[in-house]
């Protein structure tokens, strides 16, 4: 699903990876950090794919609710756990969206 996100500026967080054959946990977990950040306040949506690469991207109002959803303690677990033992390896970008359009 494309996410429904307000007129611009706002920004993206852009999460990329590569997964480690061995994922226990990780379906849970992913799932339940799409719940917590859409609780999050600034939130503003999230696209999501997975082949190869996997690719999240999540929209936030401003670098303040990046940073508290960072700061979030499940969240923190779940990056600890992400690093241990479910990423061969991943990179997060931060950008601010300064334009869009759609069809």
């Amino acid at each position: 699903m494309i996410a429904t996100t307000p007129p611009p500026p706002y920004y993206a967080v852009i999460f990329t990876n590569i997964k480690n054959e061995d994922d226990e946990g990780y379906a849970q977990t992913a799932s339940r950090m799409v719940e917590l950040a859409q609780l999050q306040p600034g939130f503003l949506g999230l696209e999501s794919a997975r082949e190869e690469v996997g690719i999240t991207v999540s929209y936030w109002q401003d670098l303040e609710s990046i940073k508290a959803w960072k700061a979030n303690a499940e969240h923190i677990e779940a990056q600890k756990n992400g690093n241990k033992k479910w990423y061969q390896s991943y990179t997060t970008r931060i950008a601010k969206v300064e334009r869009e359009y759609s069809l």
